[in-house]
């Protein structure tokens, strides 16, 4: 099937946003140099709002529980891609095995990257399972330019209309923490014009 055959379908389908294209291709979009990952001194961390702060060295964040799962992704450049395999941790299963404790003040989730990037989100965004931390992509570790060793990935799932969908944007790359928040903290893209909410049905791309 070639591109403009999948985005008759998908319009069909109901899965094609309103302003976007469909791609084949995986585009790399990102601010700033590629970051060098070393499995000695990476460390993930969970802290804010939660009742104890975690911290994983590489060893042990890839000892988390771990699930496979297919989404559609749409960047605020207009592009759309289907049916994209991913593998990750869902924070909702850190949460179901007792390894994350938000606590009842925490409403949203930072997520804080390397070069001091940031993204924001909505605590019911990030323990749902549009939100993953990602690892692998297509049965094999992503690439660093797609944000290797752990991306956050926010993307919508097929069939699945029931819980906001937001641009791919919202999900950083190259992750390093996550902030839980009672407070919303715009981060980088936000801080630059972008919408704070990103709702990809109401093309809310850019503005408050």
């Amino acid at each position: 099937m070639d591109r403009k055959e999948l985005e008759l379908q998908m319009q069909q389908e109901g899965r094609l946003p309103p302003g976007q294209s469909v791609t084949l291709k995986f585009p790399v979009l990102h601010y700033g140099a590629v970051p060098l990952f070393d499995p000695a001194t990476w460390f993930f961390r969970i802290f804010g709002e939660v009742e104890q702060e975690q911290r994983w060295d590489w060893e042990a964040f890839q000892a988390l529980p771990r699930r496979k799962l297919c989404y559609d992704l749409h960047c605020v450049t207009r592009w759309s891609k289907f049916d994209t395999h991913w593998e990750g941790i869902l924070i909702s299963d850190l949460i179901h095995a007792g390894l994350i404790q938000p606590l009842l003040s925490a409403r949203f989730v930072i997520q804080h990257a390397e070069n001091e990037f940031s993204a924001n989100l909505p605590l019911e965004v990030v323990v749902s399972d549009r939100f993953m931390l990602a690892t692998h992509y297509e049965g094999q570790p992503i690439t660093p330019e797609h944000g290797y060793p752990v991306r956050g990935l926010i993307g919508a799932v097929p069939g699945n209309r029931e819980a906001k969908d937001v641009y791919l944007w919202k999900g950083a790359k190259w992750l390093r923490g996550l902030e839980f928040s009672s407070t919303d903290k715009p981060g980088f893209w936000e801080q630059a014009g972008y919408h704070n909410e990103a709702d990809i049905w109401k093309e809310q791309r850019t503005g408050s």
